[in-house]
């Protein structure tokens, strides 16, 4: 019996395809303009992709990118909730379903899936790429729009990624509150800048507010401790690039990392990380140094030294992201 194949090849697999027939330079461009385009003012009645060629062009270049910070996001989620799968799973804004790839390479086996954007291309595609996925094969790819008329219904996981950039104050709120009252749990992820950090805290403070408690990144559900303006939170996820990618940003790399903030919240019990590394640990001659959000919640800069002994070995080994100090004896 041949192995399953992995949901990313699989994912990649299924994109390699799409650009055929479509010129390179006229692929470059298409994703060019809707780069532009997306990081300007984007009125939830005009949908940016508005055709086959303009989505098979957008998601050969972002999808790749999207499942893979939705992924890290999910996978920390599931380390605070563990023995907890989603038995229904509905993708807010989902376009062309990385979240709903995510979801699948997270949870194993299948469950009933609802794929919501108003852009009916990216869903047709969506639907196109995943007919032979079987977690995703029976999935509904519905166009609603995004905003304040929706409704969701009662479902086990709700996921909004790169969605919130796209709407305005009110049209998040609303978002955010019917994510709120239809899920058990929410995971949203955004851009790992300043401005998508502050969207991810504003839906974490409504989550919380709404009976929800924080299961990562954050190891705990108070306040965040980073002064407004001074820094922001975020983490990356290395994304293999494509030809795509190489034609547009330039450069020969086989890889890219995304940079993204994310908070996952649950309305039933959670085991947050103890703290989480919130920066690229600096490996030095005979130390490692961590930057943790702790469960206080505070921020501290911890020096692992060769002293203690298994703790080091795991510091060398840590993460950006990564929960800490690690399950299991140390030693």
């Amino acid at each position: 019996m041949n192995a399953p194949v992995p949901p990313a090849d699989s994912l990649r697999a299924a994109l390699a395809g799409l650009l055929d027939g479509l010129p390179p330079r006229q692929a470059a461009q298409a994703v060019e303009r809707l780069i532009s385009n997306y990081r300007g003012d984007t009125p939830t009645h005009a949908p940016i992709l508005r055709d086959r060629a303009d989505v098979a062009a957008y998601a050969a270049y972002r999808m790749p990118a999207t499942f893979e910070a939705v992924r890290s996001a999910l996978e920390a989620f599931a380390e605070a909730v563990p023995g907890w799968v989603p038995g229904s799973h509905t993708d807010v804004g989902g376009g062309t379903g990385a979240a709903a790839w995510a979801v699948s390479a997270t949870w194993d086996g299948e469950r009933p899936v609802t794929v919501l954007d108003w852009a009916e291309p990216a869903l047709a595609l969506g639907r196109e790429i995943a007919a032979d996925r079987p977690a995703l094969r029976d999935a509904r790819w519905q166009r609603s729009r995004i905003g304040a008329a929706l409704a969701l219904e009662s479902t086990d996981l709700v996921t909004v990624s790169y969605v919130l950039n796209e709407l305005t104050d009110a049209d998040r709120t609303a978002l955010v509150d019917a994510a709120a009252a239809a899920a058990r749990a929410v995971v949203i992820v955004e851009p790992g800048t300043p401005d998508g950090y502050a969207r991810v805290i504003e839906a974490r403070d409504r989550l919380i507010g709404a009976g929800f408690r924080i299961a990562a990144p954050c190891p705990h559900s108070a306040a965040c401790p980073i002064a407004p303006g001074t820094d922001w939170c975020h983490f990356s996820a290395r994304v293999s690039r494509s030809s795509l990618h190489r034609q547009v940003k330039g450069g020969s790399l086989a890889y890219e990392d995304e940079k993204f903030s994310y908070v996952a919240a649950a309305r039933f019990p959670v085991e947050p990380a103890p703290s989480r590394v919130v920066r690229r640990p600096q490996i030095r001659k005979g130390q490692v140094l961590l930057d943790l959000c702790e469960t206080e919640p505070s921020l501290r800069r911890a020096t692992v030294t060769k002293r203690h002994g298994d703790l080091y070995k795991a510091a060398r080994d840590a993460d950006w992201g990564d929960p800490w100090p690690p399950s299991g004896p140390t030693g």
